[in-house]
């Protein structure tokens, strides 16, 4: 691998163009090629960032040899084929999350990663956050004590998208649990593992999409109440308790630059400014894991996106919510 490494876009849309401006950030990253099924698309994009390879299909971009790993930033259910391809072609990938629409996509991708010797991570960035680091390791350190209660929210308006939109179209795998409600059960996932019940309810669109889902996840001595939601606007906040003290995770917690540590009555404030928008942290993870040869990454590795996507398959289960394509 060359000093920079080389990277490709995938689906060149308003995440990409987040993802791809803290790119920019990182000294020895290079954005070498763009793709989308849209050729003037990927041109705007180029154009935008300087992009010197485009490619009007991502095939062409795979057999071109010109990028060591994609971000791919497609709709949910383009994931798992684009993922595999790249993957065939010992690319590395990082890929948004939900890595796939559902487990058995997920045991699919991960195969394939471990079939090619190639790196794969699902775009998990609030796991690289500075933050959610550090109060992932106050709480394993026992700052406050035996976890008792979380609770994270997760909600926008988004009734007035277009019915084609990736959140509202079921054929896109529209809903909030995908899209957003899979924040909220990452921190719980990260703070106290897998659940022993889960219990889960949702609203629906007369289109068939899940519009917003309350869940309670039970542990043998905790819970967590979580939510998401597409119906109207929530606060964002996350607090954490445990028989010491508590955590409150400032808004937009899934993106937070501190938290305040609050034991024994007394508050101690983390602040911990992001570098761009925050997804500076998981290129840093991906640079690392690429320059050790590395086909999956410590923070975030194979079994953690496997834990998720069961943890969704069996949220949607709860609620009923099924896509078109699905079988």
């Amino acid at each position: 691998m060359e000093s920079k490494i080389k990277w490709g876009i995938l689906g060149p849309g308003k995440i990409a163009r987040k993802f791809a401006s803290d790119l920019q950030l990182v000294e020895d990253a290079e954005i070498s090629a763009v793709a989308s099924r849209n050729l003037n698309r990927a041109k705007q994009f180029s154009d935008e960032f300087n992009v010197e390879h485009v490619f009007g299909s991502y095939e062409e971009l795979f057999e071109s040899k010109t990028v060591d790993v994609v971000y791919v930033a497609t709709p949910h259910n383009y994931h798992k084929d684009l993922t595999i391809q790249a993957l065939k072609h010992g690319i590395g990938v990082i890929c948004e999350k939900p890595l796939g629409v559902g487990s058995s996509e997920v045991k699919q991708m991960v195969a394939a990663s471990k079939e090619n010797n190639a790196f794969l991570m699902e775009a998990l960035w609030s796991r690289f956050n500075p933050s959610i680091q550090k109060i992932k390791q106050l709480v394993d350190d026992g700052a406050i004590g035996d976890l008792a209660y979380l609770h994270a929210d997760f909600a926008f308006y988004a009734l007035d998208r277009d019915l084609d939109s990736r959140l509202l179209n079921p054929d896109l795998a529209s809903g909030s649990i995908l899209d957003i409600g899979i924040y909220p059960i990452f921190l719980s996932y990260l703070l106290f593992g897998m659940p022993n019940e889960i219990m889960a309810k949702s609203k629906f669109h007369e289109n068939g999409t899940e519009l917003q889902t309350s869940m309670i996840f039970d542990y043998e001595n905790a819970q967590a109440v979580l939510f998401s939601g597409l119906m109207g606007d929530s606060k964002m906040e996350a607090e954490l308790s445990g028989s010491k003290g508590e955590i409150f995770i400032n808004p937009r917690w899934h993106e937070t630059d501190g938290f305040t540590l609050v034991k024994d009555k007394e508050e101690k404030v983390f602040d911990l400014p992001l570098k761009g928008i925050g997804y500076y942290y998981e290129i840093l993870e991906v640079h690392q894991c690429l320059r050790n040869n590395q086909i999956e990454s410590n923070l975030w590795s194979h079994q953690n996106s496997l834990d998720l996507a069961e943890l969704l398959d069996n949220v949607r289960g709860k609620c009923g919510v099924t896509f078109p394509f699905e079988t």
